[in-house]
């Protein structure tokens, strides 16, 4: 089984310019993301997501951003370093115009890069799987809700 890489694809009824500012916004990540997010202008800063010992953050680093099409970011680097392939996650969301909405494709990369066991990289894709699955079934309504509204 590939464990490089995971790649999913949505079709949003909202416009691209929507749909970026959904996944590269604080306050829209917090509606069908993280539950917290606080970033600097410069694209720097935490996402945290709350669990039964309270909110578990991770640091966040805004790579690329080119509205409406293209928004990337690395995340899960530790306290005190710079993201980079290694020690980071790198997700990617391209945007197409399709059909009056937007075509969503999400990629992330990063699992064996970070120099783990086979297991460890296995259950880490597993779980990020699971997570995007969820999470991204959450951005499309949310989007299109955005979208509706404006």
């Amino acid at each position: 089984m590939e464990l490089g890489s995971i790649e999913r694809e949505i079709r949003i009824e909202a416009s691209p310019e929507v749909v970026f500012d959904v996944v590269s916004s604080p306050e829209h990540l917090k509606e069908w993301w993280p539950d917290e997010a606080e970033l600097s202008p410069a694209g720097d800063g935490r996402i945290g997501f709350k669990g039964d010992d309270g909110v578990g953050w991770e640091r966040f680093t805004v790579v690329d951003a080119m509205p409406p099409r293209h928004f990337s970011f690395r995340w899960t680097h530790a306290e005190g370093e710079t993201a980079a392939l290694g020690n980071s996650y790198l997700v990617v969301f391209e945007l197409e115009p399709a059909d009056g909405g937007t075509l969503l494709k999400m990629t992330e990369t990063g699992f064996r890069e970070r120099g783990w066991a086979e297991a460890k990289v296995a259950a880490e894709h597993a779980d990020h799987v699971n997570g995007w699955d969820y999470f991204l079934a959450r951005l499309t309504p949310y989007a299109e809700k955005v979208g509706a509204g404006r």
